[in-house]
């Protein structure tokens, strides 16, 4: 059985990104005890990612790389920005245990959306926040292998996503 549209796909992988000095630094580690399982080909994974497994197979060795813009896009400047500093009280207190730099912090839009944003710098009456994807503007290089590979049951095909163990209980 090949990886295709419609499988059940379980890989170990090591993820490295490039430091800014173009050093390979590891950055994720799905290990046999922790693999990773997902449908293909239902859009859940980065296009790229997927396109590169095609067709392997259970045994079958992977290596490659993706580059930013093919992965988490390039990095934003504008999705860097000043938020009140306000918006995070919490019955009128600043919870500094969580607002501090380099943490990232839950936030909700007014629609009630859900975010992260990472804090970069606290200011008296703001907070400089970035809400890009913490791998935006790198490129990601995977080394693996594909250890599993079974058709999706119909539930799974309706709902998405793989049910069962490395999947969602409902």
């Amino acid at each position: 059985m090949k990886i295709s549209p419609n499988k059940v796909v379980t890989v170990t992988y090591e993820l490295q990104t490039d430091d800014e000095n173009g050093q390979k630094v590891l950055v994720e580690v799905a290990d046999e005890n922790n693999p990773l399982v997902f449908l293909y080909g239902v859009g859940s994974m980065i296009p790229r990612f997927e396109e590169e497994l095609a067709g392997l197979e259970v045994g079958n060795d992977f290596t490659f790389s993706i580059p930013a813009e093919e992965g988490y896009g390039a990095f934003d400047d504008e999705a860097v920005t000043h938020l009140p500093i306000d918006i995070f009280k919490v019955d009128g207190v600043i919870d500094f245990g969580i607002l501090k730099v380099g943490n990232y912090v839950p936030l909700m839009d007014q629609e009630g959306n859900t975010m992260r944003a990472r804090v970069v710098q606290i200011f008296q009456d703001s907070v400089l926040m970035d809400f890009n994807h913490p791998m935006a503007g790198k490129p990601l290089h995977f080394t693996g292998k594909v250890i599993h590979l079974r058709q999706a049951q119909p539930e799974e095909l309706a709902h998405g996503h793989v049910h069962g163990h490395g999947g969602v209980h409902h």
